[in-house]
């Protein structure tokens, strides 16, 4: 009750709805009165209106009173007629039902029911759901511009969507909505990205246009009173493509989502209608690459790997697809406790079946390697622990280059002195021309590796030294992504450092798998291939403050009103833009489209064991310096000059506090 002691119910009509649900109201009530005299009219023909004059308008008036006080009491008016379906009709039935059974008794007491036909109440009660629910359904049409939702029930509770891709997946996607009663979902439309289907039909619903068309069609679509509330992605596009579609949907004030790729399917229907957020990846526009997965299977079934570093965003995701593919054990190696321990736990649920070793350790420490080789036995090693960070690496250059240089080192030679068949390095396009230590390091690592594949393919014997060069991965530790993402959640604003500066991009789990198919064909390659490194696809840069853009978007937020971009510079060691090839490495081709090939360039093991002593010693002694120095003179393309200045301005602070 509310304070004028009346319904809630019907005090709704004092609130902002009042005007619709009052006129509603009111044509109810007509239909009431109108239904009492059509009814008496089909059952006594001419003399209807004789008894009605004479002894029926007083029940009349009191069957549209009954009827309207029932009509609000069992809320049919919380219902909209823009969505009128069979919700709605069922309402009615009851509503109806109820008036009548409370009109039979009323009047009984009061009149004997001596002038009214007892037949009267059947026929009154189909010409009062008649003219109750005709109006309504006869509105949804006019609104729907068809009958194809007449019979749908909480219509009004779907979301309505506009479909971006008129493929196999829409047609899916439409198929289950329409066969699921309950679906979440409703298909305004489909918008054909290369506009060739546009005015076609896919189960009726009708395809409205290209990506060009998405204003107009978001135009047509509210005048309906149907504007659409997301756009779902039903095939891949290109990043352009899907920068428009969002650049629209952001002025529209809708979000954006996508059907899962064929990749991304676990399960049945409903795993493949699961709607996603468009996620940051969709952006790149790289159309997913075919994979030979026989080859790849071959690699690792019944083998014993190893995996180090495998609690890093690289290592984690190979330890997760080597574990896929039915390892005899694998083994994960890695320095930090926590991110070991996440790891194993999580392969433990994921492929319990498989056996595994986690065992704690450092690359730099050449006595664990051996020690950790000859207790794994591994036939294939993946090498992935590195110090990768930019910035850090160029403030702790010996660290770096102990880690990466050094590490890499220790990890080779034991791959040799233990027979492991294959070992993969796992590198980046940082080496290329590389301005600071991080990548001078892992130049210097591929150098090492290239030398040793070199020498085997020489002797005819050991082990296959296998590297593969690809560039950022989204969502790896200290990667921007998920610089932009605390920076967002904190409000901004996003940091990047020039507006031209550009990165080669791509998912983990992709870089992964081609790290896997790289593997794969490095393994079984023939002689020739020897020293050579795998460079995978990186498809074309992207603008990191484009990224941030898109992210911010993404967000539902708005770049530069909601969060500011702010540029702050360049870095110690960064670049503007990344390489994948030197212009001494020939490109060469492979049987794989997601693969490259650069030539290598050669370097004498013998002579490059030697001078790896030699870094060794400086690094052991922490000539921080001289150690960079020794870095330049072995890499001749680093170009980097901050970390050696910052290494001897470093070193002449050191002295002075000591004397």
């Amino acid at each position: 009750m509310t304070d004028k002691g009346k319904p809630e119910t019907v005090m709704k009509l004092g609130s902002t709805r009042f005007p619709r649900q009052l006129v509603a109201f009111l044509h109810d009530l007509f239909m009431a009165a109108a239904a009492f005299l059509i009814a008496l009219f089909l059952r006594m023909g001419d003399g209807a209106w004789e008894s009605f004059t004479t002894s029926l308008w007083e029940p009349m008036l009191l069957f549209t009173a009954i009827c309207g006080l029932v009509f609000l009491t069992t809320g049919l008016y919380r219902g909209i007629w823009r969505y009128a379906s069979m919700n709605d009709l069922v309402a009615i039935v009851k509503a109806v039902t109820l008036a009548l059974a409370v009109f039979l008794p009323v009047t009984f007491l009061i009149t004997r029911l001596d002038d009214l036909p007892r037949s009267w109440l059947l026929i009154s009660w189909f010409v009062l759901v008649f003219l109750l629910g005709a109006p309504r359904m006869l509105y949804r049409v006019f609104k729907d511009q068809g009958f194809r939702h007449l019979m749908e029930r909480d219509r009004h509770r779907r979301v309505p969507v506009l479909l971006v891709g008129a493929g196999d997946a829409a047609e899916t996607f439409i198929r289950e909505m329409a066969r699921d009663r309950d679906g979440p979902f409703e298909v305004l439309g489909v918008i054909d990205e290369k506009g060739t289907r546009t005015g076609r039909n896919i189960h009726s619903v009708k395809v409205l246009g290209d990506l060009d068309d998405l204003p107009s069609v978001f135009h047509r679509l509210a005048r309906r009173e149907r504007k659409p509330q997301r756009l779902i992605l039903t095939k891949p596009l290109t990043r352009e493509e899907v920068e428009t579609v969002l650049g629209y949907a952001d002025d529209e004030g809708a979000t954006v989502a996508r059907l899962p790729r064929l990749t991304d399917f676990s399960g049945g229907v409903e795993d493949r209608l699961h709607i996603r957020p468009i996620a940051i990846e969709d952006l790149l526009g790289r159309t997913q690459t075919k994979l030979d997965r026989p080859a790849m299977e071959k690699l690792i079934r019944g083998r014993r790997v190893l995996v180090s570093g495998a609690g890093g965003s690289i290592g984690a995701e190979l330890t997760r697809q080597v574990a896929a593919l039915g390892p005899a054990q694998l083994t994960l190696f890695d320095s930090s406790e926590f991110n070991l321990y996440s790891i194993d736990m999580e392969l433990a649920e994921r492929f319990p079946d498989v056996p595994r070793l986690a065992l704690i350790g450092d690359v730099r420490d050449a006595q664990r390697v051996d020690r950790l080789l000859d207790e794994a036995a591994p036939d294939l090693v993946f090498h992935a622990a590195a110090l990768k960070h930019v910035p850090l690496v160029e403030h702790n250059p010996v660290e770096g280059i102990h880690t990466n240089v050094l590490g890499t080192r220790n990890m080779a030679e034991a791959c040799r002195r233990s027979g492991v068949a294959t070992m993969v390095l796992i590198s980046t396009d940082k080496a290329i021309n590389p301005p600071n230590v991080m990548g001078a390091s892992k130049r210097l690592a591929e150098s090492y590796c290239q030398a040793l594949d070199l020498l085997r393919q020489s002797s005819g014997q050991g082990t296959r030294f296998v590297t593969v060069r690809f560039g950022n991965v989204l969502g790896s530790t200290g990667s921007v992504v998920p610089l932009f993402q605390r920076q967002l959640a904190n409000g901004g604003p996003l940091t990047v450092t020039d507006p031209e500066m550009t990165r080669y991009f791509m998912t983990i789990r992709e870089a992964v798998e081609l790290v896997l198919q790289a593997s794969a064909l490095g393994n079984d390659g023939p002689p020739e291939e020897a020293g050579r490194i795998y460079v995978l696809d990186m498809g074309e840069p992207v603008k990191i403050v484009d990224l941030a853009h898109q992210m911010i978007r993404l967000s539902g937020l708005r770049p530069d009103k909601d969060i500011q971009i702010v540029f702050t510079g360049l870095r110690p060691g960064e670049k503007m833009h990344e390489e994948l090839f030197h212009d001494g490495e020939p490109l060469i081709p492979t049987s794989h489209p997601g693969l490259h090939q650069a030539a290598p360039r050669t370097a004498d093991a013998e002579l490059l064991s030697r001078s790896l002593e030699d870094l060794a010693r400086l690094v052991a002694e922490g000539k921080q310096a001289e150690t960079v120095k020794a870095l330049r003179r072995l890499v001749p393309e680093f170009s980097g000059e901050g970390a050696g200045l910052a290494a001897d301005d470093r070193e002449s602070k050191s002295a002075a506090a000591a004397s």
